[in-house]
């Protein structure tokens, strides 16, 4: 399959973004498994954090964990996405979007609004919809929620307990998840990441 080749719920990169490609890969597997790796590293880092969830709950710690995912990867690692997409808010709307998500999760940690796996849970989806980052949005998400659910006290979540890169049913049931998010149903998405 060739490196250019998207799926379902994948972010097409622009020729430009596609450019800043660290190593040299022919195909979609081989990237697959590169960016595999340098997550793998990330999130042994994540995890050994010493910040708060509220610490963690920043525009910095937001950087600087996709800058960990993807810095052996990709040039633009760890910064925001100068140009549309087929999915999140307009470029001009990240920082805005971003701070005001971010606000909302502290307020949610210091006052106990919503149990603790829905408010890692909300702070994903939201994260995935304002969708930062070139590419890497989901597999971010998804980190920064295990991350923040741990710090406030549960373990990590699941996840479907199988690679959401890959087009499978769980990955059709993640996407399905999210869609009624965005609708405002939370449960399946609650649901799908203790599965």
């Amino acid at each position: 399959m060739p490196l250019m080749t998207t799926s379902d719920g994948n972010t097409p990169l622009s020729p430009e973004e596609l450019d800043d490609l660290i190593p040299s890969l022919a195909t979609k597997e081989e990237l697959n498994e590169w960016e595999r790796e340098n997550i793998l590293s990330a999130r042994e880092w994540a995890f050994k954090s010493r910040l708060s969830a509220s610490d963690m709950v920043s525009d910095n710690y937001i950087r600087k964990l996709h800058q960990k995912m993807f810095d052996q990867t990709w040039k633009w690692a760890g910064k925001y996405r100068v140009t549309e997409k087929n999915i999140g808010v307009p470029v001009h709307e990240i920082r805005e979007q971003l701070g005001t998500l971010l606000g909302d999760t502290r307020y949610w940690i210091e006052n106990a609004t919503f149990p603790t796996d829905e408010i890692a849970i909300r702070f994903h989806h939201r994260l995935v919809f304002i969708h930062p980052f070139p590419n890497g949005n989901g597999r971010h998400a998804r980190l920064m929620a295990d991350v923040l659910v741990t710090k406030l006290g549960n373990r990590a979540f699941t996840w479907g307990a199988t690679d959401l890169v890959k087009q499978n049913e769980a990955r059709e049931k993640y996407l399905n998840a999210l869609k009624a998010a965005d609708n405002g149903d939370i449960k399946p998405l609650l649901e799908f990441a203790r599965s």
